[in-house]
């Protein structure tokens, strides 16, 4: 996989809030302000994070999340997230190929199994 095209964040086109979290957890969740809202200035994408309960943990994973976004805005089809479907689909399909070319191999293995028992039997009824 080519990371070279990754984008690079710059902190001052970035925007952070720290807004209060949502969802399943109650009063806590509910009084909490460590949910965080990132925005890319000069593209205007806005991510927003509140899997972990600590700030810092919540604005790391938010940048990692914009980057995956500019990433395939930028980079369309030469995203990271784009390389690894690739990859992986490329990887099926190989081991599919191997299952297919194992299959037929068994099957006139088997065919060939089955000429040679029909083949002897039939010499043993001439006899």
């Amino acid at each position: 996989m080519d990371f070279s095209k990754v984008p690079k964040l710059v902190e001052a086109e970035l925007d952070f809030q720290y807004v209060r979290g949502s969802g399943p957890g109650g009063q806590a969740t509910n009084k909490t302000s460590n949910c965080v809202v990132l925005k890319h200035i000069p593209t205007g994408i806005v991510v927003k994070c509140h899997d972990t309960r600590s700030a810092l943990q919540n604005k790391e994973l938010a940048k990692i999340k914009l980057i995956d976004k500019l990433d395939l805005l930028y980079n369309g089809e030469d995203a990271i997230e784009n390389q690894k479907k690739k990859f992986l689909l490329k990887k099926t399909l190989e081991k599919k190929r191997r299952q297919r070319k194992r299959a037929e191999e068994k099957a006139e293995a088997k065919r060939i199994a089955t000429l040679m028992t029909q083949s002897s039997e039939s010499d043993s009824k001439v006899e």
